[in-house]
């Protein structure tokens, strides 16, 4: 999914935008770089059979202290192609790690170059190599977009977290995988002409939709059902989920371009954040196919999803010793099948029904027999005919409290029989005659890791040999090998760059691979791959399309033709009148809202005065146009009338006579005088003497500005002399007192002047287009009645206006109150307002946070006390404003929470097997020792002159005991545990030869052919005395974990030094391996307990961030 952006955004770490850095930041130059040998074969667009394809490590050191903003790596070569890594340490702009992949010598290449390349960039975790952060795109890098990646990669606070194991010795390790592929030319490409198949446009993050609507489409049974659906020519499909199928369909199979998807992602009830947010493929396929099937019932298609997808199995418990069984069917729509530890689809299926004994303290319940050993088991009663696999690629870490992606081999083949074997996957109740053959239909595809990615299908439309992918708006032609094995993951072998060298062969992972499989029956094929045409299409959606299309073509010819007309708006008094104090205050039209007319060029403008005649009604001779100019203060006003001359020539002449800029439009103003019988009268003749004034009434009783008429006046002529005209405009006696204003500019801010009434429009600079705002003059006593007592209050006020939606940060999605307010408003003026609508006496404890506008949600840090001079400062991210607000309530004033730092400790009971959340609140320059004591008021301690400490703990390991004298303002409980508990008596007495060390948990796991060790559990401290063997200190430690004799004779012991096991025997002395000697870190050295993690998960998490956004897939209508 390749999101491009023309600026910086942050975003979540799940959405991740992807784009050129050119368009960020300054052009750079390259730094130093080393040369490299260059292939042979330089041809640019040259056809390459088997893609290169190489990976390049980029070691960092002393990365903390870089202070350019960009850094560049030395220069590798890749399919003939010199690249390089462009970073930026402290991000691009973002408070992200910015990283690219850049062509590194795009100064020097010919006219018209490109080049086409799929890569990774990854930042490695030296400590957890499997949680090294990974990210995958593809792109045409051009002399316009000679770089790609991800302006948020990682966030900094993650990466500059000495704990999290990125940054080690203050060295990071970049990697880089880059495969070059043949050019394709993007931009002419025409997916339909190519393959007979058109893709769908990506609304931001809908890739993964994407690809599952290809796919369901390609089911013509499926399509057809969807054709028949009742609809209506009534129905909108926005509004209708049948209605934009239905649409989508009949696009994807009858127009010739991609098509958009917004209809259907509306009538979901989805708003744009939603289409920015990747949600769950097998999760949006369950919700989909319920909705559609409970849209379906009492139509003709009633059950259509059912015969499709659905198929059954049949829970079992069967008793061993006795006569006893029980049994429960269950439907399916699709399987999940697991990944890891299956080598591929049979092997998942001889999981699933693999037998599970219920025996020891596991024994089954049989009703009248009691405790029974049992078998407990699935077998299939039948299969669907469309069957839908789901593969478990993403499987929750308990570890690290996240999801994680398995990329490991897995094969699926092109023909799967589940009557194998005698048919072990089915129940006795099975119909046996049915023959549960399956071939491939669909190949569902996820490229990157499980923090985002991109989705796409390989898909045979027709089941024939040829496949198609269908990405995003791109379908091409592929081969089965691409389809099928090059989608199975695990490990690829890098071809030797220096062959002859003894290099060992690099294996890295394939981050692209299949988790979603579909297959169809062969014995229901003809059925479901049938014929769909124009008869299964209601005609009114035949006509709605039909229209649409010719809309879509009547737009394409009009930009064809653009050249050939100009646009000519009009504006009259009318327009004036209904505008301004409606949509508008500040200059006299909106030019988008008045009649436009569309005039071939090579017209006379005298003819097109006739069609204005027809228009309006106003004979030629009565019509006089002015050009409207803009002025350098950027207010827009009628300049000057056209002249009999330029009425003879084309509009395109005059359209070029009028505007300096390039613009297709001719703007015009009107003007029209009226008799007394209020009929159009020849216009009166304009010498250089004349001026055009246009008049605004302001009226303070009501806030309301009008406009109420223009008038000649001579330039020596005096405002005085025009007052009884005026008052007449108005309403008004005609010898009532008015004050007149000049309405000058209102960008960047307003200025409006009062007007001398004794002085000459001349000595006033008063010229053509000029506003005059008039108001009944007030007399002092009053002007403390109104809010705004004159026309240069009322427009600064209108000019900062600003309704604000207000949102609780705890409901962030809905509107909680909307208030008027000023962008001058000072911080104090907001929460002032926001008190007062809440009912709150004290201000000071509202709390506001910023919205951020690219991601629908709340930026993740508040706005601090008197943190910003305005509302306007507010509102700004970036280059946007917004107009949403969301706010907390606090229990302390926001000034006195923000002295004080906020911790949360999880306090471990010496002696009960509990774990308590703390919240710890204390002014930022307190010591670990205050948190100690204010800690001991809260908790209950085993005995009054108990003993605290506090730990930091980060992944099952104790990293830190924290010295009571260090300040607490900067320990940050973001990302780790603090973790309090008493000292043990025996910790305080330690001998001379007695030491102190750090005992974990851990298991073993086996990934991609390489043995990890993974810790769990509650890590601790153990004092071991000198001579000590392993089985005097497995009694201590066995009585302090109270674990039974059964359990405890399972467990192994081993010493562990930077992640590498020495299983330990009960007469090894373990104070001989602890050993003071420098290690990187104590955790790096313990005595490791090697079991089973089958421990209660604790419900709780210290390390919490402020938000999350995490939300299930949703269809509203």
């Amino acid at each position: 999914m390749t999101v491009m952006a023309p600026a910086p955004i942050d975003q979540q770490e799940d959405e991740e935008m992807l784009v050129p850095q050119s368009d960020l930041t300054d052009n750079h130059q390259p730094m130093e770089v080393v040369a490299q040998p260059e292939a042979a074969n330089t041809v640019e667009n040259q056809p390459v059979e088997d893609p290169p394809s190489s990976r390049f490590t980029w070691r960092i050191e002393n990365f903390s202290r870089l202070n350019a903003k960009k850094h560049y790596s030395e220069v590798f070569v890749v399919g003939g192609y010199k690249w390089r890594i462009l970073l930026f340490p402290k991000g691009n702009n973002v408070d992200h790690l910015s990283m690219y992949l850049d062509v590194a010598d795009s100064a020097s290449l010919p006219y018209g170059w490109s080049r086409y390349a799929q890569f990774s960039l990854a930042v490695v975790n030296q400590i957890h190599n499997k949680y090294s952060i990974r990210k995958d795109t593809q792109h045409q890098f051009n002399a316009r977009e000679s770089d790609w990646g991800f302006t948020s990669f990682m966030p900094l606070g993650e990466l500059y977290d000495p704990c999290r194991g990125y940054l080690v010795n203050d060295t990071l390790i970049v990697e880089a995988e880059v495969v070059v592929r043949r050019i394709v030319d993007y931009w002419t490409y025409d997916s339909k002409k190519e393959t007979g198949y058109v893709g769908l446009k990506n609304q931001g993050a809908t890739c993964y939709m994407n690809s599952l609507l290809q796919t369901l489409y390609h089911i013509p049974y499926f399509r057809k059902a969807v054709y028949h659906m009742p609809t209506t020519e009534n129905d909108m499909p926005s509004g209708s989920i049948p209605l934009a199928l239905q649409s989508l369909f009949y696009k994807l199979q009858y127009s010739d371009s991609s098509v958009a998807t917004k209809e259907l992602t509306k009538s979901f009830g989805w708003d744009t954040h939603d289409s920015f947010m990747q949600h769950d493929v097998q999760e949006l396929n369950r919700v989909l196919c319920e909705k559609l099937e409970d849209k379906m019932k009492g139509t003709v298609v009633e059950g259509t999803i059912q015969q499709l997808f659905e198929g059954h199995h049949m829970n079992y418990i069967e008793c061993i010793n006795v006569d006893y069984k029980s049994t429960r069917k269950e439907s399916f729509y699709d399987l999940q099948l697991d990944v890891k530890g299956c080598h591929d689809v049979y092997a998942s299926f001889d999981k699933y029904v693999e037998v599970e004994r219920l025996e020891g303290d596991n024994k089954y319940h049989a009703e009248q027999y009691g405790l029974q050993d049992a078998k407990k088991g699935v077998l299939f009663i039948d299969f669907p005919p469309v069957l839908q696999l789901q593969l478990k690629r993403f499987e929750y870490d308990f570890m690290r409290d996240t999801m994680v992606k398995i990329n490991d081999r897995y094969e699926f083949p092109l023909q799967l029989d589940l009557d194998r074997d005698g048919g072990k996957y089915l129940s006795p109740d099975a119909d046996r005659r049915v023959r549960n053959l399956y071939t491939l239909h669909s190949v569902l595809v996820h490229s990157g890791g499980v923090h985002g990615g991109h989705y796409y299908a390989f898909i045979r439309p027709t089941l024939s040999d040829q496949w198609y992918k269908f990405d995003d708006e791109r379908v091409t032609k592929e081969d089965m090998k691409r389809a099928l094995e090059e989608q199975y993951g695990g490990e690829e072998e890098l071809p030797q760059t220096n062959p002859g060298f003894n290099n060992t062969p690099f294996k890295f992972t394939k981050y692209s691979n299949a988790y979603m499989l579909v297959y169809i029956r062969e014995s229901d094929k003809d059925k479901i791959i049938c014929n769909v045409d124009e008869k299964d299409i209601a005609e009114h959606l035949r006509e709605r399309l039909k229209k649409e299309q010719e809309e879509k073509e009547h737009k394409k010819k009009e930009k064809a033709e653009a050249h050939l007309y100009t646009i000519i708006k009009v504006a009259r008094d009318d327009d004036l009148a209904e505008q301004i104090g409606k949509d508008i205050y500040f200059d006299l039209v909106d030019h988008d809202k008045v009649r436009s007319f569309r005039i071939q060029k090579q017209i006379t403008f005298n003819v097109f005065k006739e069609e204005i005649a027809k228009e309006f009604g106003i004979p030629v001779q009565f019509q006089r146009f002015w050009l409207w100019a803009k002025r350098q203060n950027h207010t827009y006003r009628p300049n000057r009338p056209l002249t009999p001359l330029e009425e003879t020539q084309s509009v395109g002449t005059l359209r070029e006579v009028s505007n300096k800029v390039h613009n297709a439009e001719l703007r015009l103003f009107l003007e029209v005088e009226l008799g007394l019988d209020l009929r159009p009268i020849a216009p009166p003749d304009k010498t250089k003497e004349d001026i055009l004034l246009f008049f605004k009434h302001y009226n303070p009783e009501k806030e309301e500005l009008h406009f109420v008429g223009r008038l000649f006046v001579k330039s020596t002529g005096k405002p005085i002399e025009i007052l009884s005209k005026l008052n007449k405009m108005a309403g008004y006696a005609p010898d009532e007192e008015i004050n007149l204003y000049e309405e000058i500019k209102f960008e960047p801010s307003v200025m409006c002047e009062p007007i001398d009434k004794k002085i000459t429009f001349r000595a006033s600079q008063l010229e053509d287009g000029d506003i005059v705002c008039f108001q009944k003059s007030l007399p002092v006593e009053s002007i403390e009645q109104f809010r705004y007592p004159d026309v240069p209050s009322f427009l600064e006020y209108v000019h900062n206006r600003q309704i604000v939606h207000f949102r609780s940060l705890e409901k962030p999605k809905e509107d909680d109150f909307c208030l008027e307010m000023s962008r001058l408003y000072t911080y104090d003026d907001v929460v002032e307002r926001v008190a007062q609508q809440l009912g709150l006496n004290d201000p000071s404890k509202i709390r506001l946070t910023s919205h951020n506008c690219y991601s629908q949600q709340p930026k993740p840090q508040p706005i601090k006390y008197r943190g910003v001079d305005h509302l306007s400062d507010m509102l700004v991210h970036y280059n946007q404003t917004s107009d949403i607000l969301y706010y907390e309530v606090l229990d302390i004033p926001l000034p006195e929470l923000q002295g004080l730092k906020t911790l949360k400790v999880a306090f471990h009971h010496a002696t009960k097997d509990e774990v308590v959340i703390h919240t710890i609140r204390l002014p930022k320059q307190s010591t670990v020792g205050d948190v100690i004591n204010d800690l001991k008021t809260k908790v209950e301690l085993s005995h009054p002159d108990a003993e605290l400490r506090l730990l930091e703990v980060f992944y099952h390991k104790i990293y830190k005991i924290f010295p009571p004298s260090e300040k607490i303002e900067n320990i940050n409980d973001q990302y780790w545990t603090l973790r309090a508990e008493e000292i043990p008596e025996e910790e305080k007495n330690l001998g001379p030869n007695d030491r102190l060390i750090h005992v974990y948990h851990f298991t073993k796991e086996t990934a991609q052919n390489q043995m990890q060790i993974l810790n769990f559990g509650e890590p601790f401290f153990l004092v071991i005395h000198e001579g000590e063997t392993l089985a005097e200190i497995k009694v201590r430690i066995q009585k302090k974990l109270q674990v039974p004799d059964e359990d405890f004779a399972k467990w192994k012991f081993a010493f562990l030094s930077l992640g590498r096991p020495e299983y330990l025997q009960d007469s090894d002395v373990v104070s001989s391996r602890f050993q003071r000697r420098d290690v990187y870190g104590a955790w790096e050295q313990y005595l490791g307990l090697e079991h089973s993690d089958n421990a209660p998960k604790r419900a709780y998490a210290a390390n919490q961030n402020r938000h999350t956004f995490e939300k299930p897939v949703k269809i509203y209508n």
